[in-house]
């Protein structure tokens, strides 16, 4: 993963704020991961570093520590799932892009749930849910198709017993009925496979789409804790139901801040079409403060591997499309003219309109990924037993008397 994981024992003492010895100490104590890093020197676990950094501030200035976390700032929660680092994404430990390359949905889901990549089958058995006529019946009409999954998750909700056990194995089996029938509902196809699932209900010509469905799924499936994320894991300790999770997720992702960022690239990419001047286009929103929506995340300062890869899969299995040539045309310009690369917002919305997905299939394909993550996160919650309850700093009229 890189020499940037790693601290000298130098720099990791400064960082700390204490004496080598301090530092050896902490090693010894396991507070602190090292390894050897050639002749007699050592090099230290960054990550540990700036864990127990964190710590100690915590333990001199609460408010302050907690105040700056909740926007973009110290970590808040400890979590084992998913770590980003400077120009990288890992489930597990595992590179992210290489399992959107090498392994299933559902065996990315497997990991993230159970650690282990080979209970997909054991969590996803062939027999795939049906929808009772009911729940189909209730989500008939014109709904968008994000707006389709907070009407059929409670509705299944109410007909699954078994979405009140909360032991980590039913959880995960409640996960994948959830997906499966999200899945069902908005393509309108069962198959044993989420990504076959999609491919038959949404694009039935193109053979190859299901492994560029996949992909998407598994790199979307989660991303530390976002909104959409913390929200659900809120939700998980009240104890609701992992139904109730996603739901909570799912509303979260609908702001303009979070999932709504689909929505303005879409919008972004249209009004370049119309105007056939990418630069133009580019320019006058700049000219006007409006930013360049799918371009540059707070997390990754060289690029967002998940847009990165996006791209990579859409212009290797679809190269002569006329979409992929407009976006890679905007990708450039705007890398040229803001030096900004594409999000995986940019990425999903080219693959969504390369393959023609129905309206709304960007977002849905976003939140069907995000599922994953969500349902591991309450796994993490539940296991834990504790409430999520920050207190509030008070700061306005005083009682009288």
């Amino acid at each position: 993963m890189g020499e940037a994981r790693y601290l000298t024992a130098q720099r990791a003492a400064e960082a700390l704020g204490v004496s080598l010895a301090t530092l050896y100490a902490y090693v010894s104590r396991g507070m602190i991961r090292s390894e050897a890093a050639g002749g007699r020197s050592r090099r230290y676990r960054a990550e540990d570093v700036l864990r127990l950094k964190g710590r100690k501030e915590r333990r001199r200035d609460p408010e302050a520590v907690v105040e700056g976390a909740l926007r973009w700032g110290t970590p808040v929660m400890e979590s084992a799932i998913t770590l980003v680092t400077d120009g990288g994404l890992y489930y597990r430990g595992r590179d992210v892009v290489g399992l959107s390359v090498e392994s299933t949905v559902e065996e990315v889901a497997a990991l993230i749930w159970t650690g282990d990549l080979a209970r997909a089958a054991e969590l996803f058995p062939p027999e795939v849910p049906r929808l009772p006529p009911r729940i189909r019946a209730a989500l008939g009409g014109n709904l968008p198709l994000v707006k389709v999954f907070q009407v059929l998750l409670p509705l299944s909700e109410a007909g699954d017993p078994a979405a009140y056990d909360l032991r980590p194995g039913a959880v995960s089996r409640a996960g994948a009925r959830i997906l499966r029938l999200m899945a069902g509902v908005v393509s309108g196809e069962a198959a044993p496979g989420l990504a076959e699932t999609l491919r038959r209900g949404w694009c039935p010509q193109e053979a190859g789409a299901g492994a560029l469905l996949s992909s998407a799924l598994i790199l979307c499936a989660d991303h530390e804790l976002p909104v959409s994320t913390f929200a659900a894991r809120c939700v998980a300790s009240s104890e609701a139901t992992p139904y109730a999770v996603v739901v909570a997720g799912l509303a979260a992702m609908g702001g303009v801040k979070h999932g709504g960022q689909i929505e303005l690239v879409e919008a972004f990419l249209r009004e370049v079409e119309a105007a056939g001047d990418v630069r133009g286009v580019i320019s006058a929103r700049l000219r006007r403060g409006e930013g360049i929506p799918g371009f540059g995340h707070s997390l990754y300062p060289g690029g967002d591997p998940r847009g990165a890869e996006l791209l990579r899969a859409t212009v290797t299995a679809y190269p002569n499309s006329s979409t992929v040539a407009l976006s890679a045309e905007v990708a450039g310009e705007t890398l040229e003219l803001i030096g900004e690369r594409p999000t995986v917002d940019f990425g999903l919305v080219t693959l969504a309109r390369t393959l023609g997905l129905p309206a709304g299939g960007a977002v849905a394909l976003f939140a069907l990924g995000r599922t994953v993550g969500w349902i591991g996160h309450a796994i993490e919650q539940y296991r834990s037993g504790s409430l999520i309850r920050p207190r509030a700093r008070y700061v306005g009229e005083q009682p009288e008397g």
